[in-house]
This record gives structure tokens, sequence and C-alpha cells, in this order.
């Protein structure tokens, strides 16, 4: 790989999914006959991969529990799946700056998201984002953020560098999973973290629209931010 690469993750960045995560998050602790968590906690595990935020929502919970709440999770996703367009919408601007990205002839584009494999895809499809991208890395393929691996992965996927690469996300795992692969961590303010927390968890820029979003990204690929 000659180009860069430019890693999005999806919830939070790519589309606004926190009220059907919410409402999903809710359906699949009660189908299981447990308390659901309260709408605030479940943002802030907005990143992680499933058993991992079920987990950090309750504690209390064994392996096994975690593990039917995560299937009934998975079952009420793809029910809600035909509503996609209207559950998760894309955020201002993100087509557009996907678009312009995807047109430069050093750079590729990619997908690193705490989803699984069939969410990450759903969403692609709703909203027709498929081709654009070279890499996808979900929690079907290894840890959860902040973890490294999804990055490292990727780029090791398409024979390039941590140091080519910058990761743009709207959470401090986000930062921090960039920080740890060697890659550049790209903040978004529009997400479920705000400037302060992203700013501590390695944010070497931090975007407050869309149309920021190119020309930081390459500012930091090219040395100049």
């Amino acid at each position: 790989m000659t180009a860069k690469l430019v890693l999005f993750d999806c919830d939070g960045t790519l589309v606004d999914s926190q009220h059907m995560i919410v409402a999903t998050m809710t359906e699949a602790f009660v189908k299981v006959g447990h308390a659901p968590p309260e709408p605030a906690g479940v943002l802030s595990i907005i990143g992680l991969s499933l058993p991992e935020a079920i987990g950090r929502l309750d504690a209390n919970l064994d392996a096994a529990t975690v593990g039917l709440v995560a299937e009934a999770y998975r079952d009420t996703y793809q029910a809600m799946k035909f509503r996609l367009a209207e559950t998760a919408p894309l955020y201002p601007g993100a087509l557009d700056a996907l678009k312009a990205l995807a047109a430069r002839d050093d750079v590729l584009l990619g997908v690193v998201t705490g989803k699984s494999r069939r969410g990450l895809d759903a969403i692609l499809e709703t909203h027709g984002l498929t081709g654009l991208f070279a890499v996808l890395r979900t929690a079907d393929d290894g840890p959860s953020k902040p973890h490294p691996f999804m990055v490292v992965d990727a780029v090791a996927a398409l024979g390039g560098d941590a140091s080519d690469t910058v990761v743009v996300g709207d959470t401090g795992y986000d930062m921090l999973m960039a920080r740890a692969a060697g890659a550049f961590a790209l903040g978004v303010t529009w997400g479920y973290n705000g400037r302060d927390e992203l700013a501590q968890a390695g944010a070497q820029a931090l975007a407050d629209s869309f149309a920021e979003v190119p020309a930081l990204a390459m500012g930091l690929l090219d040395g100049k931010e």
C-alpha cells in the first residue's frame, strides 16, 4: 500500500445511532429478565464490542447471562434493520467528506467499529457506502477497543504503516486505540464524547463538522498539524 489510510468509527461518527442502540439494549435486557440500564450508561459504552459493553453495564451478570443479552441484542437489531435509514441516519456532510477522501489517489478508507460485521454491513448497505471502503474491521475480528488490534490488523491487511494512518472517531476508546496502534487520532465532536474527553484520550485534532474532516485528516497525515 502506497496510499495513506483513513479509518472511521461507525456509531457516533458516521451514523447517529444512539436512539436505536439505547432502544435495542433496553429490549435485550428486558428479554432476559433483567432491569435495563440507564440511557446515559448505554451511551457511555458505545464503541465497545457487545459482550464487553454488556459486562460494563451490569457487572453482576455472569458470562452466560452476558451471552444471552448479547444474543437478544443481535436478534432485536436484526428485526429493526429495515428501519436503519430512519434510526441510524448519516451525520450531515458524512457522504460528501467520504467521497472527497475516496476521490484522492493517495488515500484509502476503512472502518474500525465495535459493531458486528453483520450490523456494519447493514449500515453500509442502507446508506450506499459499501464500495467506499478498502478494509473493514469489526468486533467479530478481534479484541474490543481500546485495544489496538483493529487498527493494526487493518493496516497490515493493506500492507501499510500505522504512521500513514489516521483514525476518525467520536469516543475516547477510538483515540486510545489509535494512539496505541501508532496511528494519528482525529476526534469528532458530534458523537458521544465531548471535546475534553477526546483530548484527554489523545486526540491530536478535533473536528466540529464533517466538512472539516478531510483537511484535518490530511493535515495530520502530511505532518501539517
